[in-house]
């Protein structure tokens, strides 16, 4: 009997998904002259916002492709738009003690295009599965739900309930020694027939029926994330989320420009 080795891959697109690497090192820095850097009026009283919602997300987008501290993006700003003759105001510096916290990054990818479509932020105390239902809105009722992959922190009933009120079948692993919900609900039935089934072919044999590896995508993703850089600069939880959209922002384009498609050889 022969040893098992691993599967090899090759890749088939080379030619354009080389071509989208090259894409992804190109610096062109360009600004829409209608751009409004400048708020708007608030209407109320106390301290004003000095730059736009637009300005504040180009300084953040440079800040993550160049892996910048937080200031050091005002001033590259700065000085191309003095080069380009668009904005002569002086940027303001950002100061005071930080404090860091753990911060927990919640993803949801698009199988097919490996495109980050939900991402919600929260403290460290919060766990992964009452944050799947806030994953699920993010997706467009219009737009179908065909399965969601997670891993066994997702055997709960908010999760499968979650997931059967959009449509959608659950791949998520039944905890060890499972024992079957009541049949009170789509979800609860669906995650007793993964129960069954489980126990009738072996948890091995059944992440490779079900498809369970696909969920490595999403920790690939997870891990391109991380790449991006390991800490958040803000310190204010609301400049956080915007600071990891912006990121994912970013990953989003550099999978828009092209992806490898692989085969198995050999």
């Amino acid at each position: 009997m022969s040893s098992w080795a691993p599967t090899k891959y090759e890749t088939r697109n080379w030619p354009s998904y080389n071509a989208a690497l090259k894409q992804r090192g190109t610096l062109s820095i360009w600004f829409d002259p209608e751009m409004i850097w400048e708020p708007q009026p608030s209407g109320t009283r106390g301290l004003q916002q000095r730059f736009s919602g637009s300005a504040v997300q180009t300084c953040l987008t440079l800040k993550v492709l160049f892996g910048m501290p937080l200031r050091q993006p005002t001033g590259l700003v700065q000085s191309l738009l003095q080069s380009g003759g668009l904005f002569s105001r002086r940027t303001r510096k950002h100061c005071g003690p930080k404090r860091r916290l753990w911060r927990k990054i919640h993803i949801g990818i698009d199988e097919e295009t490996l495109e980050v479509r939900a991402v919600e932020v929260t403290t460290n105390n919060v766990g992964d599965a009452p944050m799947l239902p806030e994953l699920l809105v993010q997706t467009p009722p219009d737009q179908s739900v065909g399965s969601v992959t997670a891993d066994g922190a997702y055997d709960t009933r908010i999760s499968h309930d979650a997931i059967a009120a959009r449509g959608g079948h659950a791949v998520i692993p039944p905890r060890k020694n499972a024992k079957p919900w009541k049949p009170t609900s789509a979800g609860a039935i669906a995650r007793n027939e993964a129960v069954n089934a489980s126990r009738y072919l072996g948890r091995a044999i059944w992440r490779r029926w079900s498809g369970y590896h696909r969920r490595s995508r999403v920790e690939s993703k997870m891990n391109c994330i991380k790449l991006l850089g390991q800490s958040l600069m803000a310190r204010d939880f609301e400049r956080q989320v915007a600071e990891v959209q912006v990121r994912v922002a970013v990953l989003n384009r550099y999978t828009t420009l092209g992806i490898p498609v692989t085969e198995p050889v050999g």
